[in-house]
């Protein structure tokens, strides 16, 4: 899957809004507000219970990296909630 599906397919279903569980949240940080190095994906299988967290990171701006976006995407999940912008890293 090449990158621009990968982030069309995410921002679809970000839009859906809410449709149950599990779901996913996705975060991503930097050392500025325009370049995004790591991605924090958490999982929340069923209401009231705490997510697990997979982190990915990269050299270069994350959001661009094919393989990342597209392992994003394949994760099964109802529900698809994505913070806006990038948090800063705190050094």
């Amino acid at each position: 899957m090449n990158l621009d599906k990968s982030q069309k397919r995410i921002s679809k279903r970000v839009k859906r809004g809410f449709h149950g569980y599990p779901m996913i949240s996705i975060q991503y940080f930097g050392p500025s507000e325009a370049l995004a190095t790591r991605v924090e994906v958490g999982f929340i299988e069923q209401e009231n219970t705490e997510p697990m967290l997979e982190a990915f990171n990269s050299e270069t701006d994350i959001r661009q990296d094919e393989t990342v976006q597209t392992t994003i995407i394949k994760i099964d999940a109802k529900t698809v909630t994505l913070e806006e912008g990038v948090s800063l890293l705190s050094p």
